[in-house]
């Protein structure tokens, strides 16, 4: 198998500056092409500001205006993620950046194959348990639904 292109998946979190740290690594070893994805995930408006189980109004909700805004802010903010990424880690490195805008895991996904990925590189916050229930598990859900190899890189604090 050669590699000739590598997907690395970022966000600002020490666990994805890990992983990108790796992934830029194996990228020098092989001389290959680097996809750097950050995906932004929709905000939803919220239209009923009653929460269910108490019956009490939230503090806070957001409309579809500050659904927007947000979503323009994390979008320019993502474009500040990827050039920091870039700047630290691709120097003598072909490195394209993509903003994705959507569900984390099916964004990686959809931009592997466009960018015609032969490897997904990713950190993971390693959530155990409730959280993990809970909140799900982004690496879980990529390694699932890949076609496209995974390496997961684990960091511990």
């Amino acid at each position: 198998m050669k590699i000739r292109k590598i997907l690395i998946c970022i966000d600002e979190s020490e666990f994805s500056q890990h992983a990108a740290e790796y992934g830029f690594d194996i990228a020098q070893t092989y001389n290959a092409g680097v996809g750097l994805v950050h995906v932004v995930e929709p905000v939803m408006p919220v239209t009923d500001t009653t929460d269910t189980l108490t019956g009490m109004p939230f503090e806070t909700s957001v409309g579809l205006q500050e659904a927007i805004e947000l979503e323009n802010i994390e979008t320019e903010r993502s474009t500040v993620i990827l050039e920091r990424a870039r700047l630290a880690f691709g120097e003598g490195l072909e490195v394209s950046k993509f903003t994705e805008h959507g569900l984390t895991a099916n964004g990686i996904i959809e931009c592997a194959i466009n960018f015609n990925a032969d490897l997904i590189v990713m950190g993971t916050h390693q959530r155990t348990g409730i959280d993990k229930w809970f909140l799900g598990n982004v690496a879980d859900d990529v390694i699932k639904h890949s076609e496209i190899p995974v390496l997961v890189v684990p960091f511990k604090k």
